[in-house]
């Protein structure tokens, strides 16, 4: 058995599980009772949320159909890991001829881009043949139920379908293949006595995570195993520009005690003592602090409450929306697209923000999500939990490049991961040098220093490596040229110009390049510190 049919078998187990583990006398009930108003979701949606979303369907089926329904959850990982798993078992059985889908109905959280790859049609090439088919299909949902959470759509200027959208997101798919159900701004979690200990202000904005004093302090996640990660590094780089951006992430890798698997993982770390920053999705880092504050509470110790902190940098971060969509052949269609109404409805929108014990706010958790309903903001926001709208505060990118988010896995792997220990030397040497401006907040480059041997250390730290082209070499640190890469390396445009064997992922071609570039700089510096003495 190959490994992706492997994989995919795997995964179709996993889809089974929430099934196969219901007590014998539920599965009997299948087509009858509870479970004809049965919906399967994949999600990486945490408990809390999975719980209040259950909870509050099976309320709202119950008043608006007069029969009982229920979700039955599946949680394989993170956004990422359910999108590649899902194109494994597309791929694997189109290769055997099976049909696709029919083992889940919906796919639930993640971020816009993620379900714009997954309505992409998945494709394999068996003999002379190629087989194709789309892991979502577009659901049509009422033009009221859209209008009634949304809003009016922008009018078409050139026939085609237009959706609503914020700072130049669309909040759903004009195709019906996804929509929106919250919204996720990006920023930093901290602990603030932590950073009081190290004398370090609270951040406002992304520039305080290259601060040299947080050396060992942050904690990082691996933007390929993470959407919400990488959106907030493509965040970054969209507001602040391709390379201010990227050498805010560099430093901030350096500063970097670990590197998570999961967006999860650093609000936790924070939280704990064990990190002092760290980037994070809005409703991780204000969950997270919601339970210390609890916690604190609890035990009566008011002066902890504040202890972890959330913050969005004002004007630098992209609004996305969270969406929901259908998976092709879904076992329950029915009952799928009645949940789909439900998660846009006012039911459902208020849960993300009321407190616990509101009028039709959660039962059990505070979910400190920002809903899509734009209407909610006027009507019930002063009694949300956070004063927040995002309809009033989101800010466009002030550099939209699509062709931008593709290479940062494949940078940050290269500059930072795969080097951390001598990134982290090199970022200690240059943090010591007596030329260093000490205290200084924001990115400090080779064109803020006028010490020569410091600026030609900068000036090695901040380098990019070159990318071979038919034509010649191009930059990875000119954005000008990320298209023409994008076009030419990660999309197989150049696949047969001798750049990368016939069985090689580009990217990781690229990723094995770039590596020997950034070790021997960094190296390079460590040496200078070396002989100079200040290592």
């Amino acid at each position: 058995m190959s490994r992706i049919a492997a994989f995919a078998l795997a995964f179709l187990c996993l889809l089974a599980a929430p099934l196969m583990l219901k007590p014998k006398s539920a599965v009997q009930l299948i087509g009858k009772g509870a479970l004809q108003n049965q919906v399967i979701v994949l999600t990486p949606a945490n408990e809390q949320v999975r719980y209040e979303l259950s909870r509050g369907f099976a309320a709202w089926h119950k008043a608006k159909f007069g029969e009982a329904a229920e979700v039955v959850w599946s949680t394989p990982g993170g956004a990422i890991e359910i999108r590649r798993a899902l194109v494994s078992a597309w791929e694997s059985r189109l290769r055997q001829g099976l049909p696709v889908g029919g083992d889940a109905d919906l796919v639930l959280g993640g971020g816009s881009y993620e379900f714009d790859t997954l309505k992409r049609a998945v494709s394999v090439q068996v003999g002379g043949d190629t087989r194709s088919a789309t892991i979502l299909e577009p659901l049509a949902l009422p033009e009221q139920v859209l209008r009634d959470c949304y809003g009016t759509p922008m009018a078409s200027t050139d026939g085609k379908p237009r959706a609503v959208e914020i700072a130049g997101q669309r909040l759903y798919d004009p195709t019906g293949c996804w929509y929106g159900v919250a919204l996720a701004t990006f920023g930093i979690v901290w602990n603030q006595p932590v950073i009081d200990t190290l004398g370090v202000p609270a951040p406002k904005e992304w520039v305080a995570l290259a601060d040299p004093r947080l050396r060992g302090w942050v904690c990082m996640v691996n933007p390929s195993q993470s959407g919400a990660v990488l959106t907030t590094f493509e965040s970054i780089v969209q507001h602040v520009g391709w390379q201010p951006g990227l050498a805010i992430l560099r430093r901030a890798a350096a500063n970097a005690r670990n590197f998570a698997p999961s967006g999860t993982r650093g609000p936790i770390d924070v939280s704990s003592g064990d990190a002092a920053m760290a980037v994070a999705i809005d409703f991780y880092g204000r969950y997270q602090a919601q339970v210390i504050a609890d916690a604190a509470k609890a035990r009566g110790e008011q002066q902890d409450m504040d202890r972890v902190q959330f913050v969005t940098p004002k004007g630098q971060s992209t609004v996305d929306a969270d969406p929901v969509g259908m998976l092709r052949n879904p076992p329950h269609r029915q009952a799928a697209e009645r949940f789909v109404q439900y998660l846009l409805s006012a039911e459902a929108q208020r849960l993300w923000q009321l407190p616990v014990g509101a009028p039709g706010g959660p039962h059990r958790y505070q979910l400190r999500r920002l809903p899509v309903m734009r209407s909610l903001y006027a009507s019930e926001g002063a009694n949300f939990v956070d004063k927040v709208d995002p309809y009033a505060d989101a800010v466009a990118p002030a550099y939209p490049n699509p062709d931008m988010r593709p290479f940062i896995p494949v940078l940050f792997n290269a500059m930072a991961m795969d080097c951390h220990a001598s990134l982290r030397g090199a970022w200690a040497c240059i943090a010591a040098h007596p030329a260093y401006p000490k205290g200084a907040l924001g990115v400090v480059t080779a064109a803020d220093v006028s010490d020569p041997e410091l600026r030609s250390w900068l000036e090695r730290f901040d380098a990019w490596p070159d990318v071979p082209t038919p034509d010649g070499a191009r930059s990875i640190g000119d954005a000008g040229n990320l298209q023409v890469l994008h076009q030419g390396w990660l999309k197989g445009g150049w696949k047969d110009q001798d750049l990368w064997g016939s069985e090689d992922r580009p990217a990781d071609v690229l990723r094995s390049r770039f590596e020997p570039f950034f070790e021997d700089n960094y190296q390079w510096i460590m040496r200078q510190a070396a002989a100079r003495g200040t290592s």
